[in-house]
């Protein structure tokens, strides 16, 4: 039984998260919006798709339901009528508010970092972990003794005493 209450508080919940999102898209553009000729609606609505709305930022003008978002719905549609190709919509939505309106922006020299910004991001990570493994696997060779040190650390073993060892981090400044 409490199975079944479960799987079915689940269910209700995915129904109900399905009809808000319906309800939030089928608001965004309001029937006054919607132009007569349904070719044009289409290149619309597939314009709106890729245009990013300001204040939302990560939604498109198309699901949008902020006030600029609706207004630059209109200019989309607006510069349709005016028989503008799609890229000419978009070029003029970018000149007016900048490349980072489109989800998309184009390739040029302004927007380098944004299309391989992470890559160098990546790249950079895969060599600073090459280098941080390397350096770690990599043995420090202590340099050979000079003949004075020789012939002092024969004399020491000879006498009978231990040569004195260098400080480490072990002994915290102690020696051993």
């Amino acid at each position: 039984m409490r199975g079944f209450i479960l799987s079915t508080t689940i269910l209700f919940t995915l129904i109900a998260s399905i009809g808000i999102a319906s309800i939030s898209l089928v608001q965004a553009v309001e029937p006054d919006e919607v132009l007569d000729n349904p070719i044009l609606e289409a290149r619309a609505r597939e314009i709106s798709k890729e245009v990013r709305c300001l204040v939302c930022q990560n939604e498109p003008i198309d699901s949008s339901n902020a006030e600029l978002a609706k207004e630059l719905r209109i200019v989309v549609r607006e510069r349709l009528v005016a028989g503008d190709s799609d890229d000419d919509v978009k070029d003029y939505l970018s000149s007016r508010y900048g490349d980072f309106v489109l989800f998309r922006p184009p390739f040029k020299a302004s927007t380098f970092l944004l299309w391989f910004g992470p890559l160098l991001v990546l790249a950079i990570g895969i060599i600073g972990i090459i280098f941080f493994f390397r350096g770690n696997r990599t043995q420090k060779i202590a340099a050979p003794l000079s003949a004075e040190e020789q012939n002092k650390l024969q004399q020491l073993l000879q006498d009978g005493q231990e040569p004195p060892q260098k400080l480490n981090s072990d002994n915290k400044g102690e020696a051993s």
